[in-house]
């Protein structure tokens, strides 16, 4: 181990004293471990904070240059395309990353994982296993190995102001386009924190410091639409938020800078220690390693041709959308799309129908994210209601969230709006947690990954397709987008309700406890 611990105890008669030295080095890593996780917290919540503050006033400002709704759709999906296939050179998780799962007796399984490792994992019998696979489905390129997670980050969030600042001089709609570009492209802040903070922890520790990580992204998204919509009361107030939001960027990547890199090393779960039954860290790379460059796994990776990785991902997704899942991907991609639409002109909607201003609009969305965040408590009761039946609960949620969608649409009011939404968000967070759940119980704990990453890839999907249907609604009325949300609800709901779940027994009895 790093830490030295082994090796001439008996022989020097200094045991102790070098056991004292290795805790006290081990509470000094243990500290500075931590004030990089508090560091990273606040870099996931200064990230979302700024693009909350912008996202919402979009479709205001497309409106104010004069541009139609079908260009301003069209330069949405642009977006939505540089970030599906950016994501997939840039972002990459760690190849050594861990899932503990319970399999039932067998003696050799050849499993695949994403994108075209092979590898044979012996299962004892009835026990516990270890199955090592990155998390994702589509991991090509993998810059962020390649150099450095340090470097790819703050390239990432300077390269994003950078986006938002022409944003914020963007008087015209050529250089609203080129703005979105450097933004799409690169605009992958969170993503790779998350690998940070997968390198930085141990597994026993992954789910809890991912879970504070998105706890403290999502305050961000809660309080920046209330500071955007007051800030765009201002005169010039788009452009002023817009070049709010590159400061706060460039006070992200300050932050990037400065944070202890040097006090903390990344971690590896092979080589991770414990003391008083609490997981510490020890190192991945040597101190003599500098920071970005390519190890020993990296340097193999690098070796093999990214477009058979490309080839062989896409011949594994391919396999999940056209095998018994179908149904679950579609609805996925039904729903996505479904809400997407519904937030795709809700400003611009509630200005044009009610005369609100889009100060109290951003109000409104605070509200309704912040509802969203408190309706991932109400998940487990609801399961244990339904008996751990993630495929009616989903039904439900969506046939709900169709007409919520559809009420929204034919609001005479702002308190059948404000009614709508708050119901919105609740039925949206179960329906997402659900159809998670459902492409996990039907993929299989040996899938999980390639399921969790073809999920991924339709959600990207939607949101190239949301932002063309959204445009070509909107020059129909400002109620066609969420209308036609509702109609594509309606087919998910008839879908699953034509479609037996693939596994009837409760979700309970199936996993059992660690």
């Amino acid at each position: 181990m790093a830490l030295g611990l082994h090796g001439g105890r008996g022989a020097t008669g200094q045991g102790p004293a070098l056991e004292t030295s290795a805790t006290a080095t081990a509470a000094s890593g243990a500290v500075g471990s931590r004030r990089f996780l508090l560091c990273l917290y606040l870099v996931g919540f200064l990230d979302l904070f700024g693009v909350s503050m912008v996202v919402p006033l979009l479709s205001l400002h497309v409106k104010s240059l004069g541009v139609s709704p079908v260009v301003a759709g069209v330069v949405g999906s642009s977006y939505g395309i540089l970030q599906f296939f950016s994501s997939t050179f840039v972002v990459s998780y760690p190849p050594s990353s861990t899932s503990v799962v319970r399999y039932p007796p067998s003696s050799t399984s050849v499993v695949r994982y994403p994108p075209s490792s092979t590898s044979v994992v012996r299962y004892p019998p009835a026990s516990t296993s270890v199955v090592r696979y990155p998390p994702v489905s589509t991991s090509v390129g993998c810059w962020s190995d390649v150099v450095g997670r340090r470097s790819s980050l703050l390239a990432c969030i300077l390269l994003s102001a950078l986006g938002y600042l022409l944003l914020g001089v963007s008087t015209n709609v050529f250089l609203f386009t080129l703005a979105r570009v450097p933004v799409g492209i690169f605009k992958h802040t969170l993503s790779i924190s998350r690998a940070l903070l997968s390198d930085l922890v141990t597994e026993k520790e992954r789910p809890l410091v991912l879970g504070q990580f998105n706890t403290a992204s999502g305050v961000g998204f809660i309080l920046g639409p209330m500071v955007g919509g007051y800030l765009t009361e201002l005169d010039g107030g788009f452009y002023v938020t817009a070049l709010i939001c590159c400061s706060v960027f460039l006070l992200n990547a300050g932050l990037v800078w400065v944070l202890p890199w040097r006090e903390t090393t990344l971690k590896s779960t092979e080589d991770a220690w414990s003391s008083d039954g609490k997981h510490a860290t020890v190192p991945r790379e040597s101190a003599g390693t500098p920071q970005g460059a390519a190890t020993p796994a990296k340097a193999r990776r690098s070796e093999q041709n990214p477009w058979l990785e490309v080839l062989s991902a896409l011949k594994d997704m391919k396999s999940l959308l056209f095998s018994a899942l179908w149904d679950i991907f579609l609805v996925r991609l039904l729903m996505g799309v479904a809400v997407m639409l519904y937030y795709s002109n809700f400003v611009l909607a509630l200005d044009e129908r009610f005369g609100v201003r889009p100060k109290t609009t951003g109000y409104l969305i605070s509200y309704t994210s912040a509802l969203g965040t408190l309706a991932g408590f109400a998940v487990g009761p609801i399961l244990r209601l339904y008996r751990h039946n993630s495929h009616r609960v989903l039904l439900h949620s969506s046939a709900l969230t169709c007409s919520l969608l559809l009420l929204y649409s034919v609001a005479g009011s702002m308190h059948v709006v404000v009614l709508s939404s708050t119901l919105l968000s609740f039925s949206t967070s179960i329906g997402r947690t659900c159809i998670t759940d459902l492409q996990l119980s039907a993929g299989g704990a040996q899938a999980s990954g390639t399921v969790i990453g073809v999920g991924q890839s339709v959600t990207a999907v939607a949101r190239v397709i949301a932002p063309l249907l959204s445009g070509v609604a909107q020059e129909l009325s400002p109620c066609g987008p969420p209308s036609l949300g509702a109609a594509l609800a309606l087919v998910a709901v008839l879908i699953m309700s034509q479609n037996k779940p693939h596994s009837t027994e409760p979700r309970s009895e199936k996993l059992k406890p660690e």
